[in-house]
């Protein structure tokens, strides 16, 4: 794997990562950290494209560490799981809040523009509970 990053060895940027969500640098997590930030660009992977990806990039890893590592980078604060419905989910490597175009005939998950966004008023949560985060992901098929 041949990352380079500003501080110099491919594995910089993301053993940093792993350390800012308090996650101990196994091999695999740094394998998967490399291939979803290692090139610093925001990535929208769900756990089996990033699975195809570490294949090709001959890591050899089965699907159910990619999927517990994205369970982990989840907790950690690192990625944001999008639920698209009951059965896709996207982990996305930005995770300020924004919104998301889901393009149906492709399946990709992408940004959509955050200033564009407004919501100008949320329901109260039911008593003993607080809002912990608000997911905007619009659909859309070609007309």
């Amino acid at each position: 794997m041949a990352l380079t990053t500003e501080t110099g060895t491919g594995l910089d940027r993301p053993a940093a990562w792993l350390e800012q969500g308090g996650l101990r640098p196994t091999r695999q997590r740094l394998a998967l950290a490399a291939l979803l930030m290692g090139d610093g660009k925001d990535r929208h992977v769900t756990a089996e494209s990033l699975y195809d990806m570490a294949g090709a990039s001959g890591e050899r890893v089965s699907l159910a560490t990619v999927y517990n590592t994205l369970r982990a980078f989840c907790q950690a604060g690192l990625v944001n799981e999008v639920v698209v419905d009951g059965s896709k989910s996207y982990f996305d490597t930005r995770i300020d809040d924004h919104p998301h175009f889901y393009w149906e005939d492709s399946g990709m998950l992408t940004d959509a523009p955050k200033e564009a966004l407004e919501i100008s008023h949320l329901p109260a949560p039911p008593e003993g509970t607080e809002i912990a985060r608000v997911e905007v992901v619009i659909r859309l098929k070609r007309a």
